[in-house]
Formats: structure tokens, C-alpha cells, sequence
């Protein structure tokens, strides 16, 4: 009998598995192991091993685990190795514990073909789906009857994924299923490839052109012609029913479909070299730009336009794309969309793509031909930025834009242009809302100082008292964040006030979070469960597996507010109060640090914005701190940094600021707004004009459910105030007590 020495790697006690058979391939293993994992990636592969030899069914499933994931971590990125596992311990509580030898085997063939650990969270799907779908039941209890077929299939996949899409195999696993699934001899020869109807099917789903099969091909084109070497990464269009992907590229590649069908006389190679091409001409022309004060449908134009400019500028330098892109891009009828009852920019917009791609368009509208003469103009001219360009789009939208548009019913023949991507890296988001969170990673592209303090206007509507109506599009807010001062002087300013922030703290720990619920049915927790410990040992002591989520947590049942501060910079804040020794500006410095500095304590969502006017045409709004942002160095010194001028167009800057808080989740949303003096600006004669229109902007937070309340530094302020704000407002008539009573104030008002 030959003795096995164990092995001497401080990594073995990790691995809670007791098999002999695993001492002499150890140390190996985690050599490969260290060579492509982290060392968290090499803890979560040891923590993997361990689980799938808890399931106990032998060591097989251990060494192939042990040998395989490494290599297949190192190419899907290190998730993987959690997925696998758990994948395991799914299946070995269900009756087809007996496949996973199986499935294990086969795994790294299946993950080299795949490529990407999203494709094999799909694959896994489907295989986990089969399973469940095949396994047979007594007397309508648990599933107890395995499935009969499902070694014959894993046997079967890395052949399967050679030949199919991930969508093609999922349809023809789901024909076998449907049509075999009471009949197991039938259902093993279809899934074993032994059947006529299973060889008739795969052949119907063999089609197109396979990204697995080109992926070298692709790599070199892109290497060769647009000297790049991203990462391809194919993702299946068959597991999103309602919403297709499209092609995008971020930080980790490129994504693009894992198979293509031909498409007239264009093959699947030619479609994958135009997605690339148009791709790659974005990473080298596009330049991000500042998505928050561009409405959707100026979004949809800029896209439209700057997809145009960089194939443009590409074809330039590999002339024979423009045939290509032709041959793929629709060539929509003019008149074929109804202005009257379906909104038509979406059509205008592809059909002014396809003039400015295809010199001989056919098309004779004036605007089209006008806007088509302007681009060639530009681009002839060097102005071809993609800023630039977006101001001709903007431009088209304006002069064509017609009441239909806003119409829900949406004309789209001919528009969908399926070889460009989704453009998600064109845009920057200032403020952090529910658009960017459909996407996976977030820009990590920084704007220039130049770009933020050059933001198109975002235009809102203003109240006339006298017609009761509203103007539509009245007032134009420009943003862009404030210049930064020295940090050092807030924390000056925080030392000068030590005592005062003693007694806020006291107030502050006061309305922390005090209730805690219990989560339980944790693999990890502050203490033990003795409910569920109890069951577990007692299954344990029974021959069961036993349920190792014995612990629990506790997590605070807390206040979850969002708060904007809106401080008016208007001139008048530069005056030094009767009375005082400091300007009105420098005491809301003051004030405004210090109740950052508490809400900081608190840990709410919070963001400070400053705002004045000079006439409705322009209105500026100031971005002092985000809701993104902590309180840090950056927010210290544009608070330093704050700057007064011109007059006090309140209602414009409140539905501004209301743009930003209502994309924040949070069960109260407050908007506090400190001034020093009654809304106004040089180009209103009627005093009442801009106080009714901020009255009626408060009304219209009140129905977006954002509670708004003013501090005002005016000693005259009642004669107005509570007609714009009710009750909800307060006057400090000690100027320099703002500091002391402006954090107290928040904390009444959220306790």
C-alpha cells in the first residue's frame, strides 16, 4: 500500500475536505491558484472546495473543482468561483446530486467556448432549468425521480456549444423538454443526439454566424486596423425577451452578440466588422459629455449625430466602410411616419443619418438638406468635436420639432440602426440617479472644468399670476460647480465653533437610529441562532445535511431622508447686517459648514446647491456638494469658495433643485432654502410676479411629494414669506445666530 504524505501548504487547513486522494495534486493546485487569483479570489476557491465536498458525493467533483476553477476563474474573472459552487450545492439538494461529476467535467470546455461569466450564469440556467423540468415526482410530493436524461446532455455540451448559440441551445433543450418529457427512452436518445427529430432541430438552430468561431479573426482586425486590443465579450440575445441588448463597450471590453445572422446580402463576419468598427471610431473621437441638463429627446438627437461623425470621420480613413455601413443602415421613407397622431423624430433623425452617410439620400426636405450641408460644412471646417456636433443636433431639434413628438406612440420603422451601440459611455451624470443604475459600471470618465461651466440650459417653465397660466420654457438654468476656495478656512471656522458643535453632537446621537431588527438565517452573524442551530444539529445527529445558516445579524430599522440645501448667493448677501461684524455671505458659510458637518454625523443623503439670476435668460445654478459626495476636501473648499452676485429668480431654482432630489430613493425628501430677501430679478417690473411664481413652485414640490421650507435672513420677510412658503418658513432676525440655529433647525424638522 503506498503512503500518502499530506501536504505541507499553510493553504490545507482551509480546505475543510478530508479525502486522501486530494494530498498529492494539492500543493500543484494551489500553485495555479496563486499564478491567477487574488489572494480573496484564493480564499473564496478554498471556500468553494470546501462546499462542494460537503455535499458528499465523493471526491470527484473536489479534484475537478480543485484543478479546473483556477484556470477558468483566471479567464471569467473570480465570481466564477462562487457561482460554481453554489451551482454544486443547488443541485446536490435536488435528485440529480448524480450529474454533477458530470457537470464539473465539463465545465472548463463549456467556460473556454463561453468566455464570459455572464454567458455561464446562462448556460448554467439552462442546464439547472432541464433538471427541474425532467425530474419526475410520486404522488404530486417533492421531486424524488431524477432526471432521466440530464448526464446524456452534459455529455453532450461542449459539442452542443460548438455548434449553438446559447440562445440555440436553450431552444433546443426547451424542444426536447416540451416534446419528450413523459417518455424517458425517447427523451435520452434526443438529448444524446441519438434521434432523427434531435439532429432535424439542432440543424434548424445552427444558424448564423458564431462569435466563437471569428474570435480570433475579430481580435486581429480590430489589433490590425484600429490598433486596439479590448476584450470581446459576447452576451446571448435570447434571455431578454422584453428589452434586447444592444452592443456597448465600458472599462471591460467590448459586448457585442454571440452570434450574427446574415442580413441581405451582408454576412455575420461583415456585421461583426461594422459593430467593431463603429465601436472603435468611438473610443478614438467620442468624448464624453454632461447628460443631466439635456432633455430625452436632445439625448436621442446627440446620439443620432454623434454615431454620424465618427463613422464620418472612420470612413475617412477606410473609405470602403461607407458601403458597409449602407448596406446595414435602414433608408427610412420620407412621409411614411404620420405627424398627426405618432411622434416622428425618431424618423427624422435616421433618415437625416442616412442623408449625411449616403450622398445620393434621394431626400428633398429643407431642413434635412440645410442640417445635412451643415454637418459637411464642419466637418470640412475642423469643427468637429463632439461637443460641436451636438449643438447641430440640438439645432435640428428646435427647428423641426413639431407638438407630436411628445406623442407615446412612437413610429420606429426603419430607425433602428442594429450595428450601433447602446452609447452609454457618451454620457456623464453630475448627480447619481436611477438612469445610470441600469448600467453595470459607472463612468469612470472625469468632465473637465472647462465642460461643466458650459452646460446647455435646461428650460423651465414660470407662473403669470396675471393669466394664470404658465410660460412654457421661460427661464434657462445653466449649472456647473462652484469655483473651490481653501479648505483650511472650514475647519477653521469648525474649531471656531468647537463648543457648539459639542452640544449639536449631543442632539445628533439623539436622533441616530435606535431600534435594530434582527436578520436571520446567516452564514455569518454577531451571534448564534439557537432556533435554527438547534434543527441543524439535530439533523446532523439524523444523517441530514444540516443547514449552515445558524447565525444572525442585527441592522438598524433607520431614518432614510434626503436633504437639499439651496442657498441663495444673490448680491445682497454681501451687505454686513446692522449690528454685526461680518457679512450675511460669511455667516451662511459658517452656518452651511456646520450643518454639513451634522448631517455628516448622521450619515443622510445630502447636497448644497447655491443660485442667482441675471434676467430669465440666465439663471445659475451652483453645485456645491452632491449627494454622491461626502464631506471631504472638495466640499470644504467650494464652500470657502462661495461668491455672491446678481439678483434672486427663486421658482427657477427650485424646480431645479427638485430635478435633482426627485431621482433620490428615500422616504422623506426635504429641500431647505436659505435667503435674505423676497424672490426678484432686473427684468420684473411687478413685485408679485416672481413671489406668486414661487408659490407656485412650492405647490408643485408639495404634489412631487419634496417637503420645502425657507430660513430667511430678512427682518421685512413677513410681509411676503408666508405667502410663498405657508407656515412652513422661519425668520431669524439675529443674523449671527444663523450658524448656531440652522443645524437645530434640521434637526426638528427630521427627528
Amino acid at each position: 500500500m503506498i503512503e500518502v504524505t499530506p501536504s505541507q501548504s499553510p493553504y490545507r487547513e482551509k480546505l475543510k475536505c478530508g479525502f486522501e486522494q486530494i494530498e498529492p495534486v494539492f500543493d500543484d493546485c494551489m500553485r495555479e491558484a496563486e499564478h491567477y487569483l487574488s489572494a480573496q479570489g484564493v480564499d473564496a476557491y478554498l471556500e468553494g472546495a470546501s462546499l462542494v465536498c460537503m455535499i458528499g458525493r465523493g471526491v470527484e467533483p473536489v479534484l475537478s473543482y480543485l484543478e479546473d476553477m483556477p484556470t477558468i476563474a483566471g479567464q471569467l474573472g473570480e465570481p466564477v468561483l462562487n457561482l460554481v459552487a453554489q451551482t454544486v450545492w443547488q443541485i446536490s439538494r435536488t435528485a440529480n446530486g448524480k450529474a454533477i461529476p458530470a457537470f464539473m467535467q465539463t465545465l472548463a470546455a463549456v467556460s473556454r467556448r463561453l468566455g464570459d461569466v455572464t454567458a455561464l450564469q446562462q448556460y448554467i440556467a439552462i442546464i439547472v432549468d432541464m433538471m427541474e423540468a425532467t425530474s419526475g415526482s410520486i404522488h404530486g410530493h417533492h421531486k424524488t425521480i431524477p432526471s432521466p436524461s440530464i448526464a446524456d446532455l452534459l455529455q453532450k455540451t461542449p459539442y452542443l456549444i460548438s455548434q449553438l448559440s446559447l440562445s440555440g441551445l436553450k431552444n433546443w433543450v426547451d424542444y426536447g423538454v416540451r416534446y419528450y418529457n413523459h417518455y424517458p427512452e425517447r427523451q435520452r436518445d434526443y438529448f444524446s443526439l441519438q434521434s432523427a427529430d434531435s439532429m432535424a432541430v439542432l440543424q434548424k438552430e445552427r444558424h448564423g454566424t458564431l462569435f466563437y468561431d471569428h474570435e480570433r479573426k475579430l481580435d486581429l482586425y480590430l489589433r490590425g486596423l484600429w490598433q486596439t486590443e479590448p476584450q470581446l465579450v459576447p452576451y446571448s440575445l435570447g434571455f431578454d425577451e422584453l428589452r434586447k441588448p444592444q452592443p456597448y463597450y465600458d472599462t471591460l471590453g467590448m459586448r457585442i452578440p454571440d452570434v450574427y445572422d446574415d442580413l441581405g446580402k451582408v454576412s455575420g463576419l461583415d456585421r461583426y466588422r461594422a459593430t467593431l468598427a463603429h465601436m472603435a471610431a468611438h473610443q478614438y473621437w467620442s468624448r464624453p459629455l454632461i447628460a443631466d441638463n439635456y432633455s430625452p429627446f436632445q439625448r436621442m438627437a446627440v446620439e443620432f449625430m454623434e454615431d454620424v461623425r465618427v463613422e464620418h470621420l472612420a470612413i475617412q480613413y477606410y473609405p470602403g466602410l461607407r458601403s458597409l455601413f449602407l448596406a446595414l443602415h435602414p433608408k427610412p421613407i420620407a412621409g411614411a411616419c404620420d405627424a398627426e397622431t405618432q411622434s416622428c423624430l425618431r424618423h427624422r433623425l435616421a433618415m437625416l443619418s442616412r442623408a449625411i452617410l449616403d450622398p445620393n439620400h434621394g431626400y428633398s426636405d429643407v431642413d434635412l438638406l440645410d442640417f445635412t450641408d451643415r454637418f459637411h460644412q464642419a466637418m470640412a471646417e475642423g469643427a468637429s468635436s463632439t461637443k460641436e456636433i451636438a449643438g447641430i443636433a440640438l439645432s435640428y431639434v428646435a427647428k423641426t420639432r413639431r407638438q407630436s413628438d411628445q406623442l407615446a406612440n412612437v413610429f420606429f420603422d426603419d430607425t433602428e440602426i442594429n450595428y450601433r451601440d447602446d452609447n452609454r459611455h457618451l454620457w456623464i451624470f453630475i448627480e447619481e440617479g436611477d438612469e445610470e443604475e441600469s448600467f453595470d459600471d459607472k463612468p469612470t470618465v472625469q468632465a473637465d472644468q472647462e465642460e461643466l461651466h458650459s452646460l446647455p440650459p435646461r428650460h423651465y417653465p414660470e407662473w403669470d399670476y396675471h393669466s394664470q397660466h404658465y410660460r412654457p420654457d421661460w427661464t434657462s438654468v445653466y449649472e456647473a460647480l462652484h469655483p473651490a476656495g481653501e479648505a483650511s478656512d472650514v475647519d477653521n471656522l469648525l474649531l471656531k465653533h468647537r463648543s457648539l458643535l459639542k452640544r449639536l453632537k449631543q442632539i445628533l446621537d439623539l436622533l441616530k437610529p435606535q431600534h435594530y431588527v434582527r436578520v436571520r438565517y446567516q452564514e455569518e452573524g454577531a451571534e448564534l441562532d439557537l432556533d435554527v442551530a438547534l434543527r441543524s444539529l439535530i439533523d446532523l445527529k439524523s444523517g441530514s445535511t444540516p443547514d449552515t445558516r445558524i447565525n444572525m445579524s442585527h441592522r438598524h430599522d433607520g431614518r432614510n431622508i434626503a436633504v437639499m440645501l439651496l442657498v441663495d448667493l444673490s448680491e445682497s448677501i454681501n451687505d454686513i447686517p446692522k449690528g454685526a461684524s461680518q457679512t450675511i455671505l460669511a455667516l451662511c458659510q459658517e452656518a452651511v459648514s456646520l450643518l454639513s458637518w451634522s448631517i455628516e454625523q448622521l450619515g443622510d443623503k445630502f447636497a448644497i446647491a447655491g443660485f442667482h439670476s441675471n434676467t430669465r435668460h440666465d439663471v445659475r445654478y451652483h453645485h456645491i456638494k452632491g449627494f454622491s459626495e461626502h464631506w471631504d476636501d472638495n466640499v470644504k473648499g467650494r464652500i470657502a469658495g462661495l461668491k455672491a452676485a446678481y439678483s434672486t429668480r427663486m421658482g427657477a431654482a427650485l424646480r431645479h433643485a427638485a430635478h435633482y432630489l426627485n431621482v433620490q430613493q428615500a422616504d422623506k425628501k426635504l429641500l431647505l432654502v436659505l435667503t435674505d430677501g423676497e424672490p426678484s430679478d432686473i427684468d420684473v417690473d411687478d413685485d408679485r410676479l416672481l413671489i406668486e411664481d414661487t408659490h407656485k413652485a412650492v405647490k408643485e414640490l408639495d404634489q412631487q411629494g419634496i417637503y420645502s421650507y425657507c430660513i430667511t435672513l430678512d427682518p421685512h420677510a413677513d410681509d411676503y414669506v408666508q405667502d410663498i412658503f405657508g407656515q412652513r418658513h422661519i425668520v431669524i432676525d439675529n443674523v449671527e445666530k444663523l450658524p448656531e440655529k440652522l443645524p437645530a433647525l434640521f434637526a426638528s424638522l427630521t427627528q
